[in-house]
């Protein structure tokens, strides 16, 4: 395991670490304004005061993230995986919540194991994939799919839609930086698109819901009930805002509206945030989350270590998707999945484990990668 002393093979940041930084502590403000704008809107002032607990409860898991080198975590990746995957089992006979079993609850606080399975199966096909070269074929691509529908699977069952959307932009982008075949990964594509028929029929009503909402949605103001109205209050919450926010406008009343919007500061947060700042908020959050994401590739770029790399992107493209998944649905353009925000919506186990994968981010580019013997990213034809 690798020190923190002066020989212990760390490098000073470079601007691209600064750049992450900033962009997560940025993420975190956002996040906390929002939700305090929320507590405000329904006269429930404790849900800032819990966000602000759990960064606080964050701050150690980060720094075992970023004292403990990132390869050890190659060693456990195996177990680790499989301890996920038995929690996605017992979590079955949990007890439900808004429909669905998610959370294990131990007495303090509450584990939602599908957070845990983002990042253990980052680790785990990081490991299988750092020194192989038959993801270049056909057959080879099927034990790294098999080792995302399992989990994918089980987190569909709990049901949770969103979170299971996640693992194959997660699985497509490790492949093609572990240099996998893009025909290949095409063909995979495009029968993924031919069994979707199928996934209907196996969809629950509330999943099938979501769906079909997207298409119908109205422009009069027509109040709908179901996953229509929360695709209705959220754009009418982001066009009391206007461009300038109702922060800037003068316009700081309370609005019933925002009451009405379920889930504003989880799957909504950013509806709170347009608002009250408006475009000007709402840019900063996504240009917050591009500086992340640029930072992020940046670091992966450059580690020649390849199991640093391939972490490195599948945590930078789990959270690209999030971002772009809450950012569609919450303006109409994709179905409401449930996916929460980043580090910006309110959570306990999404926030630790998001800077937790973070810290093993910014793990991988500050120590001095080693090279292995040979490119392993480089395969005969």
């Amino acid at each position: 395991m690798d020190g923190l002393g002066p020989n212990s093979g760390l490098r000073v940041p470079p601007a691209s670490l600064w750049g992450l930084t900033v962009a997560v502590a940025g993420l975190l403000l956002l996040g906390l304004l929002g939700i305090s704008r929320g507590d405000q809107l329904v006269g429930d002032g404790t849900f800032a005061g819990r966000q602000l607990t759990w960064i606080v409860f964050s701050l150690p898991v980060m720094g075992v993230g970023l004292a403990v080198s990132y390869r050890e975590w190659r060693r456990i990746a195996v177990p680790l995986f499989l301890l996920t995957l038995v929690m996605l089992v017992v979590v079955y006979f949990c007890p439900a919540r808004n429909g669905s079993r998610r959370w294990i609850p131990l007495g303090f606080m509450d584990v939602q194991p599908s957070e845990i399975a983002k990042l253990a199966f980052i680790l785990l096909l990081a490991r299988y994939l750092m020194f192989r070269s038959n993801q270049r074929t056909v057959m080879g691509l099927i034990p790294p799919f098999l080792m995302a529908a399992v989990p994918v699977v089980l987190i569909l069952r709990e049901p949770d839609l969103g979170t299971s959307l996640l693992f194959f932009p997660v699985l497509f982008t490790m492949l093609i930086a572990a240099g996998a075949r893009l025909t290949h990964l095409l063909v995979a594509a495009l029968l993924g698109v031919a069994m979707l028929p199928g996934l209907w029929t196996v969809m629950s009503a509330e999943q099938r819901s979501r769906i079909t909402a997207v298409f119908q949605q109205t422009d009069d103001g027509t109040v709908q009930t179901g996953d229509g109205f929360h695709l209705q209050q959220s754009k009418q919450m982001l066009a009391l805002g206007g461009a300038w926010g109702r922060q800037w406008s003068g316009m700081e009343n309370i609005d019933e509206t925002a009451y009405r919007l379920p889930a504003a500061r989880t799957d909504f947060i950013i509806c709170l945030i347009g608002e009250r700042w408006g475009v000007p908020g709402t840019l900063l959050v996504l240009a917050s989350f591009a500086v992340l994401i640029g930072s992020g590739l940046a670091i992966a770029a450059s580690t020649r270590d390849p199991f640093g790399r391939l972490v490195a992107c599948g945590i930078v493209a789990m959270l690209a998707t999030q971002c772009i998944i809450n950012t569609a649905m919450t303006v109409g353009l994709a179905p409401i999945t449930g996916l929460t925000l980043p580090l910006v919506s309110y959570g306990g186990s999404s926030l630790v484990m998001t800077l937790f994968s973070i810290s093993l981010l910014l793990n991988i580019g500050w120590r001095r990668e080693l090279a292995a013997t040979g490119d392993p990213f480089r395969f005969r034809e």
